[in-house]
């Protein structure tokens, strides 16, 4: 069973019918909220492809995209502050299905003519919601809260408010605090609400935005894994045509379904070359041989580039310098290893959406450069093919698990493409890598001893550059500390730290400090993102 919270494989199934090539497409329009992507997931968990787009689109750019239907995401802003973010406001008139969400609702009445204002007292977490109309006119069909009850709970996150709506708008719901909490034009099929039915948190939140999308958006349910396959099939055998083609195969799960994403596509004309950077998990080199060479027959060249990466990263302790120097020594591995190769000129990488939303696109801010986007070198010989770069995490494991590719790899934790260096918080030794390699095996071993591999996003081991001191056989030592980090998430845009039970957190603790030497503290990291991030750099 998945783990709570968790979409589950089959939500992405083809559900008897494979869509077309291009899907319905929602655009979502991010005010800088830190649940846009969240949108955005649950629009595609009611089988609806979305994108996450930048405020100052126009309405000449939305229209050339022909979306089936437009979300107004919420925001950190009021919209009376000096430079708030505000959309192009013929957007509106497009005659396109708008949803707004929070701030999105206070946008959508300013820029048509009602009254947004302090309500007095913001709202904050849970709020009881009462619905306060019919289901729509009966030409406009269902509305947002169509077999709903009438009553139910709301995730609140707001001090301005909505206290007049726009001419032809009439109110559907309210709160103790907010007497327009949620507002429609059933004619113009502009719906919008204060709350954030995109949260867990929100009674029936999955199916208000189902209701939005299928009923009154009419948005066909095609986002499938049979679509997204066909459709990521098709596109690459159009880019590559009869040339030959190399995937960098790390072993996760993310350049493993690209891999077998461009084999169902170009079949003999792919290579995959798997470098062994001396960063990796134990045991890593073998399982990746096992399963692409020995169990799919897949043509694997191996690269020993250990002393290579090791020696890029002497005396590098910046994080974003050691990431896009590991970026660009993978591109120079590849483009040896290409031309040994009759000289191929494209490069398969596993780069998901949040991966090109962390490195910075549009209006979402850089958090990190990961290695495969913003660490890339901009001298390269290679087209980079990248079937995967429109998914988020679970929808890979969906299209690994109907690509056939074995339960180890499709549920394998994710693991950073730089690996154990920017699990290293400082400067990338040999010694300090076969510490936490070692400690990161014992915390694997534990974690799936104790059934909770598939319950948890990530569980691993960080080891911080600086010495602690400690008593071991009574004597003094001067070592090393080592952090565990367990996280429980949906897509690793948010995560919550893991209540690991005491008893596993002992056991961890002792067979860290007892059994990996230069270890003599062990402590466990109880930061959720935001504010942290899962991975310490």
């Amino acid at each position: 069973m998945p783990a709570a919270g968790r979409v589950p494989a089959a939500s992405l199934q083809d559900r008897g019918s494979v869509g077309p090539a291009r899907p319905d497409t929602v655009l979502v329009v991010d005010f800088g909220a830190q649940y846009a992507q969240l949108i955005a997931r649950r629009v595609r968990e009611a089988n609806v492809y979305s994108e996450i787009v930048p405020h100052t689109i126009t309405a000449e750019e939305v229209a050339a995209r022909a979306p089936a239907a437009i979300v107004y995401s919420g925001g950190p802003r009021s919209v009376h502050q000096p430079g708030a973010p505000l959309p192009d406001p013929r957007i509106l008139d497009l005659g396109i299905p708008v949803l707004g969400i929070c701030y999105g609702i206070q946008v959508i009445a300013q820029q048509l003519g009602g009254v947004v204002d302090r309500s007095g007292r913001g709202e904050y977490g849970r709020t009881p919601f009462a619905s306060e109309a019919p289901l729509g006119e009966a030409s406009a069909g269902p509305g947002l809260f169509w077999k709903l009850p009438s009553r139910f709970d709301v995730w609140m996150s707001h001090f301005d408010a909505v206290t007049e709506v726009p001419p032809g708008f009439r109110v559907t719901g309210s709160t103790p605090g907010s007497p327009v909490a949620a507002m429609e034009d059933p004619r113009r099929r502009v719906h919008a609400v204060q709350f954030h039915p995109e949260v867990v948190h929100t009674e029936g939140g999955q199916a208000i935005l189902a209701n939005f999308l299928h009923e009154v958006a009419g948005c066909r349910p095609t986002w499938t894994t049979t679509s997204v396959i066909d459709a990521a099939v098709g596109a690459v055998a159009a880019q590559v045509g009869g040339e030959r083609v190399i995937c960098g195969l790390s072993g996760g799960v993310d350049s493993a379904v690209a891999a077998a994403l461009v084999h169902e596509a170009v079949g003999d004309q792919l290579t995959c070359v798997f470098v062994d950077t001396g960063l990796l998990r134990a045991g890593e080199a073998e399982q990746v041989e096992a399963t692409f060479r020995g169990r799919f027959g897949v043509d694997l060249v191996q690269v020993d580039a250990a002393e290579r990466f090791l020696g890029a990263l002497d005396d590098i302790a910046d994080p974003e310098r050691k990431r896009k120097i590991i970026g660009e020594t993978f591109i120079r591995v590849f483009e040896e290893a290409a031309a040994g190769l009759g000289d191929a000129r494209f490069l398969v990488q596993g780069t998901l959406y949040p991966d090109v939303i962390e490195s910075g696109t549009g209006e979402a801010a850089r958090i990190k450069s990961h290695h495969n986007v913003g660490g890339l070198p901009e001298d390269m010989d290679f087209e980079l093919v990248e079937p995967l770069r429109a998914l988020f995490k679970d929808e890979v494991r969906a299209v690994g698990e109907q690509l056939g590719l074995p339960e180890e790899i499709v549920w394998r934790q994710p693991f950073p493409g730089p690996g154990l260096a920017v699990r290293i918080v400082g400067t990338v030794t040999p010694e300090r890598v076969r510490i936490l390699r070692a400690a990161d095996a014992i915390v694997t071993e534990e974690i799936r001893a104790a059934g909770l591999y598939r319950e948890l996003w990530q569980s691993f081991a960080v080891l911080p550059v600086v010495r602690t001191v400690g008593v071991q056989g009574d004597e003094r030592t001067y070592a090393y500390p080592v952090v565990i980090r367990a996280v429980t998430s949906d897509d690793a845009m948010t995560a919550d730290w893991a209540r690991l039970p005491y008893e596993l957190v002992e056991r961890l603790s002792s067979r860290i400090v007892g059994e990996v030497p230069g270890v003599n503290r062990v402590v466990l990291d109880v930061t959720s993102k935001p504010p942290g991030t899962i991975e310490w750099e």
